[in-house]
């Protein structure tokens, strides 16, 4: 039994319904998708969930639509929430985006969490010592995908953000600007994080 039941679109109150409907038209769906569902529990969360995925996910701002998706999938990953990775995952096959695509993403933001283990350990152990040892962890994976450095340079920063990693961030992020990403693209990707992270929190805790 789930913690938190679902409004069935015909047992929507006239907010929630509301809502229901223009997630149907933007999203182009015959029926609206099941994270909504949970979310219409809690009609501020219903409607403050969709106008930032509507904003910060679905359509195209500072970043491309395919960006974001690929951003949001590797949060909902991260994040261990299957429904919203299997939607995120058909949203980039949508945009043109392939199987490899979407494995490579989860990969990198797997790559990224390992690392941000280690160097947040260094930032709040206490001891200057550990940061004269050798890492010793492999990370071919950053350079080794399907997709450009850009990408995996905002899927890193939503994901060491995400970790509380805070060497990691800043180090993300000085290298996102050294490829040539502006801080409006850079600060788009996290919005895009913020708001996967909450909806598959939800999710996942209602479950």
């Amino acid at each position: 039994m789930t913690l938190v039941a679902s409004v069935p679109e015909a047992e929507a109150a006239e907010k929630v319904a509301q809502t229901y409907g223009r997630i149907k038209e933007v999203l182009g769906c015959e029926t609206v998708p099941e994270p909504f569902l949970a979310y219409g529990r809690v009609p501020a969360f219903l409607q403050d969930f969709y106008m930032n995925y509507k904003k910060f996910i679905h359509q195209a701002g500072s970043l491309d639509e395919k960006t974001k998706a690929l951003i949001a999938l590797a949060v909902s990953g991260a994040k261990s929430c299957r429904p919203w990775s299997d939607i995120m995952a058909a949203r980039v096959r949508e945009l043109e985006g392939d199987d490899q695509e979407i494995a490579d993403a989860l990969a990198v933001a797997a790559t990224c969490g390992m690392y941000n283990t280690f160097f947040k350990f260094r930032d709040i152990s206490g001891s200057d010592i550990f940061n004269g040892m050798s890492v010793g962890l492999r990370a071919h994976t950053f350079a080794n995908t399907t997709l450009d450095e850009r990408t995996v340079e905002l899927i890193n920063i939503a994901i060491s953000d995400l970790n509380g990693c805070k060497p990691c961030t800043s180090g993300h992020v000085q290298k996102a600007r050294q490829l040539g990403l502006s801080d409006e693209q850079i600060l788009e990707a996290v919005q895009c994080a913020a708001t996967m992270s909450a909806g598959a929190a939800f999710l996942t805790s209602a479950e």
